[in-house]
This record gives C-alpha cells, structure tokens and sequence, in this order.
C-alpha cells in the first residue's frame, strides 16, 4: 500500500500547499492568489483522476480504489492548522481553503460513485446541473449534490461540461461544486499539470 500512497497523494504534499497558503499574502481578487488556490484544487483533482484511471486500467480493483479515494479525501478534507497570530487572517485563510475543500466534496464523491456504480444517465450536462441548481434553490442540498455527482461521474466517462454555465449560477454550494467538477474535468484531460516533480 505505501508504494500506491506515494503515487496518488501524500499528506505532506497537502501540507506543502498549506503552508504555501499560510506564508504568502492572499487576496482572491488578485491573480497570484487566485492561481494558487486553483492550483491546489486542481493538485487535489489530479490525484483523484489518477486513481480513477489505475481503477479503469485494471491496476486497482474497486475496494482498493475506494480505500484510496478516503485516504485521499481524509487528507484533503481536515481542517488545516494554521499558526497565524492574527486571527482575522487566519479565519480569511481557513473560509478560503474551506472553500477549496468544498468544491472537492463533488471531486470525491463523483469518482466513488464512478467506481462503485458506473457512470450515471446520459443526459446533456447542463440538464444535471440547471436540475441541481433548481434543488439548491429549493433547499434541497442533497439533491443538488446529487445531480452534481451523476453529472462527474458522466465527465470521468467522458463527456464535457462547459464552464460557461457557471456564469448563469448564483453563488452559493451549488457554484462551489461545479468549480470543483471543472477541475475533474481538467485533471482527466491533463493529469500533470500542477506536478511539482516528476515520478
């Protein structure tokens, strides 16, 4: 097992991104700040494509996969520990990060639902997402995470969300989720791109 954990994602790696975020200045309305953020996101995302495609090429079967997929989310989803003295920076920081972790819930729980069910209906993607939308304004979070993660198990199959949908969304979990299955979708179609070093 040690040798798959070294290959998918490492708790120091993580924290490599952690401190990254607890050393520099962040404005989200800055780019560097921006990219940054996205950056880990995306790190994040890239493992979790790369379990999905050692599943679909038979080098994990399902409970390994699964097992990596927790090992992975139990990494990426804990509160971090920032020793930042002033503490308005630090509550900026943490609502920041808690905002990368929530666009990754859909990440984790699409990839599961892939592996241990198949891909969801096919049906345009923007229906999945309009009908999650629909569930977030009723209330229904559930639901809206539903619809989000059949549509990211449709984008690991291999269809495409265009991301201009997101200019149609009003901010809230809904817009969050659909950020983070972007970052799946980038991730499948170039699971290199945010390598700090080559295996």
């Amino acid at each position: 097992m040690t040798e798959a954990e070294e290959t998918y994602y490492t708790r120091e790696r993580w924290q490599n991104w952690l401190t990254r975020v607890e050393e520099e200045t962040l404005d989200p309305e800055n780019e560097d700040s921006a990219r940054l953020l996205l950056n880990l996101q995306d790190d994040a995302a890239i493992a979790v494509a790369k379990i999905v495609s050692a599943y679909e090429e038979g080098e994990l079967d399902e409970d390994t996969a699964l097992e990596e997929l927790e090992r992975v989310r139990d990494i990426v989803l804990q509160e971090p520990d920032f020793e930042i003295e002033d503490d308005e920076e630090r509550q900026d920081k943490l609502m920041l990060i808690d905002g990368v972790q929530t666009s990754l819930v859909c990440v984790f729980y699409a990839a599961e639902e892939y592996i241990a069910a198949g891909p969801a209906e096919e049906a345009p993607l923007s229906e999945y997402v309009e009908a999650a939308a629909a569930a977030e304004e009723e209330e229904d979070l559930d639901a809206a995470l539903g619809y989000l993660v059949q549509a990211g198990t449709r984008i690991i199959e291999g269809d495409e969300l265009d991301m201009a949908i997101v200019d149609e969304l009003e901010y809230g979990l809904v817009s969050e989720w659909v950020n983070g299955l972007d970052s799946l979708q980038s991730a499948l179609s170039d699971p290199e791109v945010v390598e700090e070093d080559e295996e």
